[in-house]
């Protein structure tokens, strides 16, 4: 199994190079304009100053750019580190609904992710902008502007049995959540689906999750504030995530929020009107807001969490491994992220 962290800010590229030290094997730059660093500069930093971990979004967003310049982007990063590039592409939840919008419709971003993988394969494809159709193409690759030589993966975000299809049927990987996404032989159920519609094989297809890990020192329990000061920005951000989901949906709430779900909405619904979309979104993977601290109970963290001793967790990686999951990421609050990123990989990378 592939291990990953993920990059968030311009001014600390040194962590994602201690990451490669540490043996992780690849790091995202995460896009989300209103609360963190540009995707791209990150990536070009990290691309001049490591030699061999692998580099990509985690996830771009289909709705802040046009599929053309997502697609010079990573070639761009490419030409830096060739070969060891890939692109991760979603609908948007964050960067989308921090600004009041939903995430792209499912029809045009299967639209997006074929312009993007026809472009990246040097190909010329049909392209429609305001209403109007023409073939566009990469042009000038003999200048050495761009790099798409070096095949550059294309990760397609799936936390829906749609998006899990659409993988199956053009991506080279596909990026889940657990649980959030469903369980990963459900997973590959939907991507074979999509594989089998498009007549390919699922060999060499990646599988990845980003998943909230919680590591338990000795004789330490669930209701430690460590504890909760460690995974409570994680599990929020898939509450925050499951507010906005059931309300655009109309579904109801999985059981795996259920404990504190009627009193977080009560507590969201008495914020500003006008401004709850950004408050609900703002600590997304980044700290714990204080005012929701009492939300992250023993029973959400064993719900939302792989959690227990270096031991038992290495045991859960290796039942996930078993099922199909080929990689797993999970995103450290800021405060805490070189010391989990040193701790998980001594006491769970080095016993896989």
């Amino acid at each position: 199994m592939e291990f990953g962290v993920t990059g968030a800010k311009i001014d600390d590229i040194g962590f994602i190079v201690h990451a490669e030290n540490l043996g992780y094997d690849y790091s995202w730059a995460t896009d989300s304009q209103l609360i963190r660093s540009n995707p791209w500069a990150v990536l070009a930093l990290a691309a001049t100053q490591t030699r061999k971990i692998k580099l990509g979004t985690g996830l771009a967003i289909s709705g802040l750019r046009l599929a053309p310049v997502a697609a010079n982007g990573i070639a761009t990063i490419n030409r830096l580190a060739p070969g060891r590039t890939f692109l991760g592409i979603g609908t948007g939840n964050t960067a989308m609904r921090t600004m009041g919008q939903a995430p792209m419709r499912f029809k045009p971003f299967a639209e997006y992710v074929r312009v993007v993988r026809g472009l990246l394969d040097g190909e010329q494809v049909d392209y429609t902008l305001n209403g109007s159709t023409h073939a566009i193409k990469f042009d000038n690759l003999d200048l050495g502007i761009i790099d798409i030589s070096n095949r550059i993966p294309i990760h397609v975000g799936g936390f829906g049995p749609m998006a899990q299809t659409l993988a199956g049927e053009i991506g080279d990987g596909v990026i889940t959540g657990i649980p959030r996404g469903g369980s990963i032989p459900e997973t590959l159920a939907n991507v074979k689906k999509g594989a089998d519609r498009a007549g390919r094989s699922m060999e060499g297809f990646k599988t990845t999750a980003l998943a909230n890990l919680l590591m338990l020192e000795p004789g330490e329990t669930l209701q430690s504030e460590r504890v909760i000061s460690e995974c409570g920005s994680a599990i929020m951000a898939n509450v925050h995530y499951l507010v906005d989901w059931v309300k655009e949906t109309g579904k109801e709430p999985p059981a795996f929020v259920l404990p504190i779900w009627e009193e977080y909405l009560d507590f969201h619904n008495s914020r500003d009107e006008e401004t709850k979309h950004q408050a609900l979104h703002a600590s997304h993977y980044s700290y714990l807001d204080p005012e929701e601290a009492r939300f992250v109970t023993p029973e959400m963290i064993r719900n939302f969490c792989i959690a227990g001793h270096p031991e038992e967790i290495v045991e859960q990686l290796h039942g996930l491994e078993k099922q199909g999951l080929n990689a797993l990421n999970f995103i450290t609050p800021l405060e805490q992220r070189y010391g989990l990123i040193e701790n998980f990989a001594r006491k769970v990378m080095e016993k896989m």
